[in-house]
């Protein structure tokens, strides 16, 4: 999914929508990315398998690319293991790894998928999100020859993948 790009397939107000995209009729996200945020989006018409991969209680892991606005705060890392109170919800998030890139670029794996997570995750260490890229949802690694806006079906390898915790390629 492009950055900018609603996880919708229509809009009353008009914006650019996976509709723009996806010439697939009957299909619908499994997951969400929000609308600054970019990268690996499932589409299906199985109502059983999104659910497996989309709901919480699956535990079906994501991982992020992620461009901070400043340096990360030392013991992040410590914190994200811990999981973290978020604004507005009584629970705090799952343990979360995070891997440090360079000062201002990480990647971090998920288990949930709460509003906004990611970015309400750093906000809660201090720093703010520039920009967010999902680069896997399970054992599947999106496939660095789609550019933005491109999409292509799955093998069954892959849709097993997406259950399973290693990439298919």
């Amino acid at each position: 999914k492009p950055d900018g790009v609603l996880t919708a397939f229509t809009d009353r107000d008009g914006r650019e929508t996976l509709a723009d995209h996806v010439p697939v009729p009957d299909v619908y996200p499994a997951g969400r990315l929000d609308r600054d945020s970019e990268g690996l989006l499932l589409l299906t018409d199985d109502g059983a398998w999104s659910h497996r991969v989309s709901s919480p209680k699956q535990g079906c892991d994501k991982t992020y690319r992620v461009e901070l606005a400043g340096p990360l705060v030392a013991d992040a890392e410590e914190r994200l293991q811990r999981g973290l109170v978020l604004r507005s919800e009584p629970a705090p998030t799952r343990p979360a790894v995070l891997q440090r890139l360079d000062a201002t670029h990480v990647r971090i794996t998920i288990s949930e998928g709460r509003y906004h997570q990611v970015r309400r995750m750093f906000a809660a260490l201090g720093n703010r999100v520039v920009s967010l890229h999902r680069e896997r949802i399970g054992g599947l690694c999106l496939d660095a020859a789609l550019a933005p806006g491109q999409w292509r079906a799955l093998s069954d390898e892959e849709r097993e993948a997406v259950l399973s915790g290693s990439c298919a390629r």
